[in-house]
């Protein structure tokens, strides 16, 4: 598909090779491994190990992750400290990656509701003297229908999540790349998310299977795969977004160019 632009930034549609990204992702991370794996795991720990203030951690967090991998798919040198350069645009980053966080927030909303509704119900057969099995026909009735709510708005939200993770796919390093509002990151990184859907969700579906390949391996194989994780998705906003330090194809790019040079001197 011919390139699309937008606020002067090209994007390919159609252009992640799934498997491409993730095989180059371990080819650029292998020489500096154990540098990527403590940024991995440092901001897996920040962003998921401090309650609240993980929301606000989230995008500038990624983002410096994410600006520490297409430096290096650049060639240029990279450290461990320059994974907190996300913080320089923290704004931006913050507002993206607090959108970004929208379903986590409104699952957990939904998930304490839930929570008080269960105590509210057993408080409420406490005080009648009745166990669940002793009481009448309303609530068995009222559990079913809280069931089915329950179940209805789990399906809604996981579609919901699907479709915001598109969305936001590409926001974080694009701001990182470029010198553009919030804004216009998530509308960008949405059309071009929403034209490449199926790389993405198939990459998305490859890193779900090793995950669950990583849980298997004694529960830690998963932290290792952090990394990987990371630098096969900033591959893949590669491939949709060319590097803009050489001049634009007239065709998609081909998996190699972002392959065993990972993308230097593009």
């Amino acid at each position: 598909m011919p390139p699309t632009t937008m606020n002067n930034i090209q994007y390919y549609g159609s252009a992640i090779d799934a498997t491409g990204c993730i095989s180059n992702g371990w080819n650029l991370i292998k020489p500096n491994y154990w540098m990527y794996f403590g940024i991995g795991l440092l901001a897996m720990l920040m962003i998921s190990c401090i309650p609240c203030l993980n929301v606000l951690l989230l995008g500038p967090v990624n983002a410096g992750v994410y600006y520490v991998l297409l430096r290096d798919m650049r060639g240029e040198p990279v450290d461990f400290g320059m994974m907190f350069k996300g913080f320089e645009k923290i704004i931006p980053t913050l507002v993206v990656g607090v959108l970004q966080s929208v379903p986590g927030i409104i699952w957990q909303v939904v998930n304490t509701a839930a929570d008080l509704t269960n105590i509210l119900l057993q408080i409420g057969r406490g005080a009648s003297g009745g166990t669940f099995f002793q009481s009448g026909g309303t609530d068995v009735a009222i559990a079913s229908g809280l069931l089915a709510i329950y179940i209805a708005m789990g399906v809604l939200f996981f579609l919901f999540s699907i479709a915001w993770a598109i969305t936001f796919a590409f926001a974080l390093p694009l701001i990182m790349e470029h010198d553009i509002s919030p804004i216009e990151a998530i509308k960008l990184s949405a059309k071009a998310g929403w034209s490449n859907v199926g790389g993405i969700i198939v990459i998305s579906i490859l890193m779900v299977l090793m995950s669950i390949v990583g849980v298997l391996a004694l529960c830690v194989g998963i932290f290792f795969l952090i990394p990987v994780f990371y630098a096969a998705w900033a591959f893949a906003y590669r491939q949709v977004f060319p590097s803009t330090d050489a001049p634009f194809n007239s065709g998609p790019p081909l998996p190699q160019e972002y392959g065993g040079s990972f993308g230097r001197g593009m």
